[in-house]
């Protein structure tokens, strides 16, 4: 080590060069380094989605998804859990992993199994979609298509077929169907009584198109020299040719299908209507996959859109709505403002101090330095820029200060010893290398439990730690090569002036000389007091200690929650009318929802948005994690304007007047903004209370009467069980003898009903190619919707068969009856399971949750048999990582002992620097308490941290009162001088570090909420770190030798006996 300081005497332009460097490379790298709010969450998931139109939830359940699930857990390896939604038409499988997993094997098991399964399933069953995504996998955000004259129909078609295409290759971006508008599609609408007078059914006209409408090549021809394409008109090119196809003779007249039906461009019935600002529009969502910086992908898509807009349809509006690229940047400047500011009151805090502006020169420049290294290394090990890195690096500022202010305060000394510059360098340097160099790895240890965490937390939290301990490293090399080589430029020897130093001018100098005198006054001061501490050792000790211990007495009314709450200005509602209801009655009751909302938030909403009903693809239903289950739910987001009242109140109010004016209208308030989406992870709500088994009528009534009680405990809010089993329900019992008496079985009436009802999507799919734009279009037949509208519309529907002459109506061969069935069926680890999701207010997550364990273990004699009750969430994330960080506490304080063990050669010194923590510790508890900030993983990692630094500063004291001792055989007066000597540089790096920290403790930037517990714990422990290091340590060092001392002395008293 001290060979590198003479190279840097010897040869200066080493390091200057290495500086440069640094200069050069970090801004590349750092503007290479995609940004983003989080670094990447690798937590992968594998979202497989069943499509069967019309397959109600029960059967969607027993005949696709349950089979798969069994089916995956004999072939795929490494599962952690698996969670299945059932909804009407889709089923939703979410495959979570071990982290260890080989995701590219996953995928191929996963397909493969899904490949062998479709024989098992229903007819017509058509392979799955396999998607995967991460906890990183949030909206970003979404393009809203609107336009004048522009029919939903005409958005949806170009939103799916013009402007997706090109968006989907945007870089990181994944982009699911539109939500909203209506899919274009032939209809072909049967007319019942015009079937019904030429004696034909809906099953003949499907044969009719069946065996009208290929899509068989017939070949080529060869003729003369050459070979000729043979077209057949076998496929309408047309519209309307569909229905010039003749379905067959009836009394000697051709029925053509335009004689039963109306053939039509047109849409199925629409089941996702979305507004925004009350206009029908179109959204595409765009959500971030994989490690793409947010701010790339919000750039791309909106450059993309620029670039197709000319191709699209001059009346087509194109707006963004909720844009996160905002608050990314916000929150991104906001921390590294943050830095800048800490680095620039540290360089002032050391001017003060050294009354030297060239130390604090030397000291300044080590600081960017220092940082840009680190951005180097976090950017060659593929780590993003975020708030966590930024993060990091604002709080290394003050720490880096550390090794350069040590270095030169040192060097100062000796060069106020009256040796020459180079001498002074060499000794200065040579003297605290070891120190340094222990301090350095005390700050390192800290973090190395980071890497035990789980789950988001680990992901979050090591790409910090990782940016302190590299920053930490670099300014530890530029301590020894940089900093001696312009000391050598800059610092003079110094010249003793005989009564005090000459006059000045300058107001500045006057004022550091002020300070220089109070400073002195205040160490003298601090002299007397440390001398009278160790003059009442055992009072001072006791004392100290009582107050230490009642500090603890502070921890359980801090309150845990996971993270603190970020304000973005973005409120996401889910409102649920009664299951059942039809769109078109949500869409009315939504309306008047919104209007309500617009009076209760006057003047401060930007955009209002709502999706109501279920999208025409189940890839948007795995994105989409609302807890959307039918046509009876909607969502409403509401962007707040800047400068908006805190976004809680609004919300508070919502939460009180919304279910007044709306009653039967459940609404519930889902994380909205970017940061608690990821930390959700997926959920709904932070608190997921599971009630699984096979028994579901019996679940339900736990549920409910569960339900009653959760809700009156305080701080819950938004209690609701997501599964309902009320949907309304036909049941058509046909008399299958006397079906067959009039010559029908059960496939006639099965088919008739499904013409009639569900249309021939999903049993007979034809297509027809538009040859305008080169899409193909499924042609669906169905009676219209309009057209059966009553209980006796549905009994008196022809019943028809191909051959028969015939024609019964359902009554007379069924019966109807109402009944109830699932609306949704959701099921993790293949155990059916009702939901209870709630949100905390007002309250921390910890106390909330420890109320509802005790409900749960109140009610255990209630749970039906064969069930269990389980709490997931946010809570059981939140759990996990406690029990890490704290582990991780207890592990950075052995982890530091040994290493100073190590370092001093005894095992008593090391006891006395450790003693210095539990006051650490006690300040941590103090700080959160005086600014309500509750205990979070935020906040722990500062306490992780402190440990690092407090003890840092302790190294310095006890092994200068080592040397003293040494020297003065008497351990009270070697703790007094070792006090007095590192009275300036312990309280320099201490405030130094204070003043780094005390922007991100405010906590003022976008996101600023959710490191400022962080900077806060840091604060707080180290003022009463440094109290106790200058007062405590000193006292108990005196302590533990006086006892040696004795003991030392007394074996030399024993008298030697002569061998």
């Amino acid at each position: 080590m001290i060979a590198l300081v003479r190279i840097a005497l010897s040869r200066p332009y080493t390091f200057v060069v290495l500086a440069l460097l640094l200069l050069i490379i970090g801004p590349l790298a750092a503007l290479r380094t995609p940004t983003d709010i989080f670094p990447d969450i690798r937590i992968p998931v594998i979202g497989v989605v069943w499509q069967y139109t019309g397959l109600p939830p029960d059967q969607m359940s027993g005949r696709i998804t349950t089979p798969f699930q069994r089916a995956l857990t004999t072939t795929v390896n490494d599962i952690e859990h698996i969670t299945a939604n059932s909804y009407n038409g889709f089923g939703i499988i979410k495959i979570f992993f071990q982290p260890n997993v080989d995701i590219r094997t996953a995928n191929a098991q996963v397909t493969a199994i899904s490949q062998t399964l479709l024989k098992q399933m229903p007819p017509g069953a058509t392979p799955p979609l396999i998607l995967n995504y991460s906890a990183s996998t949030v909206p970003i955000i979404q393009v809203a298509l609107s336009g004048d004259g522009l029919t939903e129909q005409n958005l949806a078609d170009i939103g799916i077929n013009n402007l997706r295409t090109p968006l989907v290759t945007v870089p990181g971006a994944a982009i699911p169907y539109p939500f909203g508008g209506k899919q274009r599609q032939i209809q072909i609408d049967l007319d019942p009584t015009a079937l019904q007078a030429r004696g034909l059914s809906g099953q003949d006209v499907a044969n009719a198109l069946a065996a009208q409408n290929l899509i068989t090549p017939v070949g080529t021809q060869k003729i003369g020299q050459f070979e000729y394409n043979i077209q057949l008109n076998n496929s309408p090119l047309k519209i309307d040719e569909l229905g010039n196809l003749p379905i067959r003779t009836v009394n000697g007249a051709m029925v053509y299908v335009r004689d039963v039906a109306t053939v039509r461009d047109g849409n199925p019935p629409q089941t996702n209507i979305v507004h925004v600002d009350g206009n029908r529009s179109v959204l595409m969502m765009v959500l971030k996959a994989g490690a793409t910086s947010t701010l790339d992908i919000i750039a791309g898509i909106k450059q993309k859109v620029i670039d197709v807009k000319d191709q699209l349809p001059d009346a087509l509006k194109i707006g963004f709505i909720g844009d996160q690229s905002v608050f990314v940047r916000g929150a991104i400047q906001g921390v590294a403002v943050e830095g800048v500011i800490a680095a620039l009151l540290t360089s002032v805090m050391i001017l003060l101090f050294l009354g030297s502006w060239r130390s604090t020169v030397i000291i300044a420049v080590s600081i960017p330095l220092s940082v840009l290294g680190a951005i180097i290394m976090l950017s060659a090990i593929g780590e993003t820029l975020n708030i966590m890195t930024l993060g990091g690096l604002a709080l290394a500022v003050g720490i880096l200060v550390d090794d350069a202010t040590v270095t030169i305060e040192n060097i100062n000394y000796h060069l106020e010893q009256g040796k020459p510059v180079e001498q002074s360098i060499l000794d200065g340097a040579n003297q605290i290398v070891t120190p340094a160099f222990v301090s350095l790895l005390c700050i390192c240890i800290v973090f190395v439990p980071m890497f035990f965490l789980t789950g988001v937390a680990r992901f979050l939290f090591v790409p910090m730690a990782e940016a302190v301990m590299f920053a930490m490293i670099w300014s530890f090399i530029l301590s020894r090569t940089l900093v001696p080589t312009m000391a050598n430029y800059l610092l003079q020897a110094h010249v003793h002036h005989e009564g005090g130093p000459p006059k000045s001018r300058n107001p500045l100098v006057w004022f550091q000389r002020g300070f220089e005198a109070r400073f002195e006054r205040i160490r003298g001061g601090y002299h007397d007091f440390l001398g009278l501490a160790l003059a009442h050792r055992a009072v001072f000790v006791i004392g100290f200690l009582c107050v230490v211990g009642a500090s603890f007495a502070l921890v359980p009314f801090l309150g845990r929650n996971f993270f603190p709450a970020v304000d973005a200005g973005n409120i996401l509602m889910h409102v649920r009318t009664q299951v059942g209801t039809r769109v078109e009655e949500t869409a009315n009751q939504l309306a008047d929802v919104q209007k309500a909302i617009r009076k209760l938030i006057p003047g401060e909403i930007e955009t209002l948005t709502d999706n109501i009903g279920m999208p025409i693809s189940g890839i948007n239903m795995t994105y989409n994690n609302t807890g959307v289950i039918g046509p009876q739910d909607g969502d409403i987001q509401i962007k707040l304007k800047e400068g908006h009242k805190p976004t809680e109140e609004h919300v508070r109010v919502l939460r009180e007047q919304l279910p007044r004016l709306f009653p039967g209208v459940s609404f519930a308030f889902l994380p909205a903004d970017i940061v608690s989406q990821i930390l959700n992870f997926g959920a709904p709500a932070p608190i997921d209370l599971q009630i699984r088994g096979a028994n579901i009528n019996a679940n339900f009534a736990y549920a409910n009467s569960l339900l009653a009680k959760v809700r009156r405990i305080p701080g819950v809010a938004d209690a609701r069980i997501q599964q309902s089993p009320n949907n309304p329900t036909f049941n058509i019992d046909v008399d299958r003898t006397r079906a067959q008496y009039v010559g029908l079985t059960e496939r006639d009436v099965t088919n008739s009903l499904v013409v009639n009802l569900a249309g021939s999507s999903q049993v007979a799919p034809t297509y027809y190619l538009n040859p305008d734009n080169g899409v193909s279009y499924s042609i669906v037949m169905q009676t219209p919707q309009y057209q059966i509208d009553s209980l006796s519309a549905l009994q008196t529907l022809p019943i028809t068969a191909a051959g028969n002459s015939q024609s019964p109506i359902l009554g007379g061969i069924a019966d109807i009856k109402r009944s109830t069935s699932s609306a949704v069926v959701s099921q993790y680890d293949i155990q059916s399971m009702v939901q209870i999701f709630a949100t905390t207010s007002g309250r921390d997550l910890g106390a909330v949750a420890a109320d509802i364990r005790q409900v749960i273990a109140d009610t255990a004699k209630d749970v039906p048999k064969g069930s269990s009750v389980v709490l997931l969430g946010q809570v059981q994330t939140m759990n996990s990582a406690f029990t890490g960080l704290l582990f991780g506490l207890l592990g950075a304080v052995v982890l530091i002992y040994f290493l100073i063990v190590v370092n001093f050669q005894s095992w008593s010194d090391p006891f006395v620097i450790i003693t210095a923590l539990p006051a650490a510790l006690a300040g941590i508890v103090w700080m959160l308490f005086m600014t309500e900030t509750t205990l979070s993983v935020p906040a722990l990692t500062g306490a992780i941290m402190c440990m690092g630094v407090a003890t840092a500063n302790s190294v310095l004291v006890i092994s200068f009162a080592r040397e003293r001792y040494e020297e003065l055989g008497d351990p009270i007066a070697a703790a007094l001088e070792a006090g007095f000597v590192r009275f300036r540089p312990v309280l320099m790096t201490a405030l130094a570090m204070i003043i780094g920290m005390a922007p991100m403790a405010l906590g003022l930037g976008e996101g600023g909420e959710q490191n400022a517990p962080l900077g806060r714990a840091v604060i707080g422990g180290l003022i009463f770190a440094t109290f106790a290091t200058l007062m405590f340590v000193p006292v108990v060092f005196s302590m533990v030798h006086k006892k040696q001392g004795a003991e030392a002395a007394a074996p030399l008293e024993t008298p030697h006996v002569a061998h």
